[in-house]
């Protein structure tokens, strides 16, 4: 869960939904999307899916290459929550 700053999701959410593009041009990536709540558009969520664990490990360190996100946009550091993917279909 990413907190945007009181008012300031609609200005947040563009800038995700561009870095979660490039993200999913990573070798391994087969899902990177961010979420808006319609109940509070402040609130926002990615979802993300990797093809194995090695993937998910070069992003990260990809990923902490990357220029962060204007931090005037943000409240706190939000919250990291990891699911195992198992199709039940």
């Amino acid at each position: 869960m990413i907190n945007a700053a009181p008012g300031k999701g609609s200005e947040l959410a563009p800038l995700y939904k561009a870095r979660c593009a490039e993200i999913m041009k990573e070798p391994g990536c087969e899902q990177f999307e961010v979420f808006q709540s319609v109940v509070n558009p402040d609130k926002l969520t990615i979802l993300e899916r990797w093809i194995d664990q090695a993937a998910l490990e070069a992003h990260a360190k990809l990923n902490a290459t990357r220029p962060s996100l204007p931090a005037e946009l943000r409240v706190g550091r939000g919250e990291r929550e990891d699911y195992e993917y198992n199709r039940t279909r």
